[in-house]
């Protein structure tokens, strides 16, 4: 006997959550790795010589939030500066503000005076001459439309009409940018998603679900409040709910929301940790007085969800649009005879939806004009975010469907789980 708590054994098992000034760290160390390796190739891809990042204090957009170290403070205006040198020279970084962005940016000008950045701009880009300058005015991607009518039309003003010529989008480095992750970035990831799966373990346990009493708002808030506890954002509001027999549902009525043994239960659920997102939807079964595990019917489309996954995982192949890679998963699962398929996958990483290829929607399962054109590249991470549907036989063949979604990164060895994936369900 260890003479331990459930408590404290609890505690040891769960992942470690590193503090802040550690997680500061490995932020920047990561970034600095991103700047010197992804934004040349990204510039280059698109075909920009300079890419200007515009934006005003509690505004920022979004793309500069990801460029910048976290233990900073980022006062009035914001302007940075990208320009590619060329060849091995790589790419210029400029910081103009009063933002301390330590040793990943020149800073010519470390002040928050807007009418003396405004005219360094000026001499920076005439020095340089480039000839295509981006802006973040995209119209894809929301991620890349970020910077303002204001400053737009202030940089408008500013600049001499020459350079107003050549401004264009940088909506393809931004995708770019953004989409793409080092491998060590990976190698992170993979601990956020395992602190991620073992937020879900928890809240599929008897440490959170008393059958008969705990209510799927109860869940919601519980997955919420753990993360904050945790020091953790959630990366969008989290969502439980009850996939249950129609028996039940006439015997506790249709908004009946509490849990109770013969449900399956059914989560939506992510966080936020050293800036990535975690993106989930699992399962689990509230067994029956002198049940083992849920009904056969329940596993075997476990099981088939689980070959879509196999699938999805498979048709994976650099070059291709998110539209073409819908297409192939689709059609090979319909051909092995997966029922009623569906796959509705974006990509995940700084933040939670796009920018990489969008692979379906919940209500699109042919084409995605823009958002599925865009093209898979290696090291782009994804949320495997799909769903089959078919009868229970113990449920009276009533049809169930059941969605399931893992994250999954891209590289040259393929397309795998960064923590594994839930292939059972969780049994409460």
């Amino acid at each position: 006997m260890s003479g331990k708590s459930s408590a404290e054994v609890e505690k040891e098992l769960f992942p470690i959550i590193l503090p802040l000034r550690q997680r500061a760290d490995v932020i920047h160390r990561i970034l600095k790795k991103r700047l010197d390796t992804i934004l040349p190739v990204a510039m280059r891809e698109a075909g920009l010589d300079m890419w200007l990042i515009l934006c005003q204090e509690d505004n920022l957009d979004p793309v500069f939030t990801t460029l910048i170290p976290p233990d900073t403070w980022c006062p009035i205006l914001q302007i940075l500066v990208f320009y590619d040198r060329g060849g091995e020279r790589g790419v210029e970084r400029i910081n103009l503000s009063g933002t301390n962005t330590h040793d990943l940016y020149d800073r010519p000008y470390k002040g928050q005076v807007e009418r003396e950045q405004w005219p360094l701009l000026r001499q920076i880009i005439a020095e340089r001459d480039p000839q295509r300058i981006g802006l973040n005015i995209g119209s894809v991607a929301w991620a890349a439309g970020g910077l303002t009518h204001n400053l737009y039309t202030q940089l408008v003003q500013q600049l001499p009409p020459k350079y107003v010529e050549r401004l264009v989008s940088a909506e393809p480095v931004a995708t770019r940018w953004l989409a793409t992750l080092t491998d060590d970035e990976l190698g992170v990831y993979e601990h956020v998603v395992q602190v991620a799966h073992a937020l879900i373990a928890e809240c599929f346990s008897r440490r959170a679900i008393v059958p008969h009493v705990t209510t799927t708002p109860d869940l919601e808030w519980h997955y919420w409040q753990r993360a904050a506890d945790l020091g953790l954002e959630v990366s969008f509001k989290p969502y439980f709910s009850i996939i249950r027999s129609n028996e039940m549902k006439a015997t506790y009525g249709s908004d009946d929301r509490v849990i109770r043994p013969g449900d399956l239960i059914h989560c939506d659920v992510g966080i936020r940790y050293l800036r990535l997102n975690s993106d989930h939807q699992q399962l689990a079964y509230v067994r029956r007085p002198g049940e083992l595990a849920a009904p056969t019917g329940l596993q075997k489309l476990m099981a088939e969800a689980t070959r879509l996954q196999d699938i999805f995982m498979a048709e994976f192949r650099e070059g291709l649009t998110g539209n073409q890679l819908l297409k192939n998963i689709l059609t090979r699962a319909r051909n092995e005879g997966v029922p009623n398929p569906r796959v509705y996958s974006h990509s995940l990483g700084l933040f939670l939806h796009e920018p990489g290829p969008l692979i379906g929607l919940p209500w699109e399962q042919e084409s995605c004009p823009g958002r599925g054109d865009v093209v898979l590249n290696h090291n782009y991470a994804f949320t495997m975010e799909l769903s089959v549907t078919g009868p229970v036989p113990e449920w009276d063949s009533q049809e169930v469907r059941l969605g399931r979604e893992e994250d999954v990164a891209f590289t040259p060895r393929g397309c795998y789980p960064l923590d594994g994936r839930q292939t059972v369900f969780h049994i409460i």
